[in-house]
């Protein structure tokens, strides 16, 4: 019997198919290691244009580099914009650099309006282009190779790597999957992804090779003839059989992306089940102090996610696709994603971690937001229930924040490189599949989902069967 977790506001969802293809067998590319990873000098390039050839990567310390470069960001006046002042947008929308640098682009020239020099009042209207040409400073990412998992004249599978961006975007240009498959097959290369996954989260992508595949396989995901699974791993004893979450999400935040749980947000659905279960360690628990002492009793009242002894590797089923979907139900449900930065983050969302709190009562729209734009500034961007238990200081310091370093060329303050932690989520895209059992697809489980060394668990992942028929048995409900 499916546990559900019900909204009394959510609308019904359209049943989900239950035909059921076999998974094809599938290989990937070899991975490379820390040792046999080749280190390539920075070019030499002052300011190469966006379309470079051949693009200015270089390889150091297992990150993948781009050497700064002069940039125009464009983009057309948004909906959302219009009849606003011009530094007020910037103000709302965009968080790269402080409002002062803002306001003296627009003085000096570098933000303009169709091309004109504007000013920081200007107030924006219908059909402008509003332009920012920067010295751009893209960070760093991972240098693990994008994963071929199938190949033909229409589509590309692939296995991306967690941590890089899908498109070009906000300081991600060329470190982008689009853009680093465009620099492995020639400069005329176009990619026409047909799925969209978040920069932290691994997994299956589709990359069209031409308009007509792109459009298929979009329509059918739209029309929701397409089943994906995601794999993730969350903290504490997973509750067993199928759990389905109905919540609906509401955006708090496009600024930040942040997500939360609202009874006047957008129809939601995730079905949930538990694919292993892994206790701590008995040195961990060692560490952590014994359950009887009283200073142990502090700590489980100041951090009450370490009563939740060792992590699951939970199965996950997203009937609808809202941003950061998963995440936030997993976040609801008391078993927020391990290592997730936004969501796991004792400093944004207290104690509780964001457990049921679905009118904000807990906290404030206003207070999540204010504490996570601290995030990579002045604090740290970690999953604090994370790391307070199981990752030593050095890790805790390594980290993407402000350096109080500026660039030499332009003043804009700079970044540290980013932690091995920073660039990985524990959310892996596993299966994507037609529900009329014409093709699957299934990549290898991540290396965090198997069990740890010492310890027997599943290494694979059985049939969608059970999940679908939780879908099934809610929508009976509904």
């Amino acid at each position: 019997m499916s546990r559900i977790e019900e909204s009394s506001g959510s609308s019904m969802l359209p049943p989900a198919a239950v035909a059921m293809p076999e998974v094809d067998k599938l290989s990937i590319a070899e991975p490379e290691t820390p040792e046999n990873k080749v280190e390539e000098d920075a070019p030499s390039l002052n300011s190469p244009c966006s379309d470079a050839w051949p693009q200015p990567y270089y390889l150091e310390n297992s990150l993948r580099r781009v050497a700064p470069y002069n940039y125009t960001y464009k983009t057309w006046c948004k909906e959302r914009w219009r009849g606003r002042k011009l530094i007020d947008v910037f103000e709302s929308e965009f968080r790269d650099r402080p409002l002062e640098y803002y306001k003296n682009a627009m003085e000096t020239g570098q933000i303009c309006i169709d091309g004109k020099p504007t000013s920081p009042n200007h107030i924006l209207k219908n059909g402008e282009l509003v332009s920012h040409t920067i010295h751009r400073h893209e960070p760093p990412v991972t240098a693990d190779p994008i994963g071929i998992l199938h190949e033909d004249d229409d589509m590309i599978v692939i296995n991306k790597p967690s941590g890089i961006p899908v498109h070009p975007a906000g300081r991600y240009n060329f470190n982008s999957v689009v853009e680093i498959m465009k620099a492995e097959r020639g400069p005329q290369w176009i990619a026409y992804p047909c799925n969209r996954l978040d920069r932290l989260t691994s997994g299956i992508m589709f990359v069209a090779k031409h308009p007509k595949a792109a459009e298929r396989l979009s329509l059918q995901i739209k029309q929701r003839s397409v089943r994906k699974e995601y794999m993730a791993r969350v903290i504490g004893n997973f509750p067993d059989g199928e759990v389905v979450c109905n919540q609906p999400l509401l955006q708090i935040s496009p600024k930040l992306g942040l997500n939360r749980v609202r009874a006047n947000g957008k129809s939601a659905r995730t079905v949930f089940k538990k694919l292993a279960y892994y206790p701590p360690r008995k040195s961990q628990q060692a560490e952590e102090g014994h359950p009887g002492t009283a200073q142990n009793g502090a700590e489980e009242k100041s951090r009450p996610w370490r009563r939740k002894e060792g992590y699951s590797i939970v199965r996950c089923l997203p009937v609808t696709g809202r941003t950061h979907q998963i995440r936030v139900h997993l976040q609801h449900l008391g078993h927020p994603i391990q290592n997730d930065p936004i969501y796991a983050n004792q400093r944004v969302w207290g104690a509780n971690l964001g457990y049921d709190d679905p009118d904000a009562l807990k906290n404030t729209d206003e207070d999540i937001i204010t504490r996570l734009s601290r995030m990579g500034k002045e604090e740290v961007a970690d999953a604090v229930a994370y790391h307070d238990e199981m990752v030593d200081e050095y890790y805790k310091k390594k980290a993407e924040k402000m350096s109080g370093e500026l660039c030499e060329v332009c003043d804009t303050p700079l970044y540290t490189d980013p932690g091995l932690q920073e660039l990985s989520l524990w959310l892996h895209s596993l299966r994507y599949e037609d529900a009329g059992g014409g093709w699957s697809y299934i990549s290898p489980l991540p290396s965090w989902a198997l069990p740890p060394s010492g310890e027997s668990g599943p290494t694979e992942v059985g049939s969608m069967e059970e999940l679908v028929e939780a879908v099934e048995e809610a929508n009976e409900i509904s």
